[in-house]
């Protein structure tokens, strides 16, 4: 099998931090979305990845490069503009052959991976697998609607949902898929979708199976669920110290501390991870909390967050609190102090808080 990884999305909903990086690349504990996405599809035995990318290509490619550092091999798809899924899988036939593959969105992230559910499609040799999961608010997820345990109608982010099935970011297709996503026409929002080039199949009598996923699933396009995903984790995380800890510092529960990481007369609570390089003085670092490398925290309170690397927080006098933090930014104390603050903060940002 092969792995086809779409990262051509803009990632308004994170703006934005979004107008300087690709979300794909947006880190929960400090490793990027996509990487998770790499990892999942190598853990499963899949050693040929496609990335399909857009405006963000060169980023996206100087972060991954060749596939080397996971042992893979990766290809780059060029997407001129957001089409759609069904698009994405249309311009990526070139390099899938006739082989089965996953599609794997690159900003989703699954706890259980995906190597039981590549087992069983390479066993049972349906035409194509659909994960679902159960959600909340299913209007803005590509519906599903079971009947006997078979798929009879998919519908993309519906007005009236008719089930709380939502596809999960992981499908699994044989070459048939080319078939439908030639087939279908672009919907009222302009795309092929996905949903689309499923319910063709469906139609026209191939088999389609659905997967009820165990575990959690995160899509990260929006900040309350990178944060969640970040929070779920860091709650695997088994606690190391490749840093420094001063006498006057104390450490409780999980956490890591990576290598230059030195913390000074301050509280780190885990689960938590402080990034290579990083120096954390005179400070709490509460759970849930990723800092990456390269950072300088002193005089602060920092609880359920994402600060990126480079970044620089000082004498705030209050707690950051449900924050995600760009790239070489600088906050740090004025005159008055406020009793809490929330941040979500682009690249090389400076505030001054007065």
């Amino acid at each position: 099998m092969k792995g086809l990884i779409l990262s051509g999305g803009k990632g308004t909903r994170l703006r934005p931090l979004t107008f300087t990086q690709a979300k794909q690349l947006v880190p929960v504990a400090n490793k990027p979305v996509l990487f998770y996405g790499i990892e999942a599809l190598r853990d499963a035995g899949i050693k040929e990845i496609g990335i399909v990318v857009g405006e963000t290509k060169e980023e996206i490619k100087a972060a991954v490069g060749n596939g080397a550092a996971w042992d893979v091999n990766i290809s780059y798809i060029e997407q001129e503009a957001p089409l759609g899924l069904a698009h994405a899988v249309k311009i990526a036939e070139g390099f899938l052959k006739d082989d089965p593959f996953v599609m794997y969105l690159g900003d989703n992230i699954l706890k259980s991976g995906i190597v039981s559910f590549v087992r069983e499609f390479e066993e049972q040799k349906p035409n194509s697998m659909i994960l679902l999961t159960k959600v909340p608010n299913p209007q803005l997820f590509g519906v599903a609607e079971l009947r006997d345990g078979r798929i009879v109608r998919l519908v993309e982010k519906p007005k009236k949902p008719m089930s709380d099935l939502a596809l999960v970011g992981v499908y699994l297709f044989d070459s048939n898929i080319f078939k439908a996503v030639r087939a279908i026409k672009p919907s009222r929002r302009g795309e092929l979708e996905i949903t689309d080039a499923i319910q063709y199949l469906v139609d026209q009598g191939y088999n389609v199976r659905p997967h009820l996923v165990s575990g959690w699933w995160k899509d990260t396009g929006k900040l309350e669920d990178i944060l969640e995903a970040n929070r779920l984790i860091l709650e695997g995380l088994a606690g190391r110290c490749d840093g420094t800890v001063d006498e006057a510092s104390r450490i409780n529960g999980a956490v890591v501390i990576e290598r230059g990481a030195a913390v000074k007369n301050s509280i780190i609570r885990g689960p938590a991870i402080i990034g290579e390089g990083t120096e954390v003085k005179d400070s709490y670092i509460g759970p849930f909390t990723a800092i990456g490398k390269s950072c300088q925290i002193s005089g602060t309170e920092i609880e359920h967050s994402i600060i990126l690397e480079g970044s620089e927080i000082r004498d705030i006098g209050s707690r950051i609190d449900e924050s995600l933090i760009g790239r070489d930014v600088k906050i740090y104390k004025g005159l008055s102090k406020p009793s809490v603050f929330r941040f979500v903060v682009g690249d090389k940002s400076e505030i001054g808080i007065k």
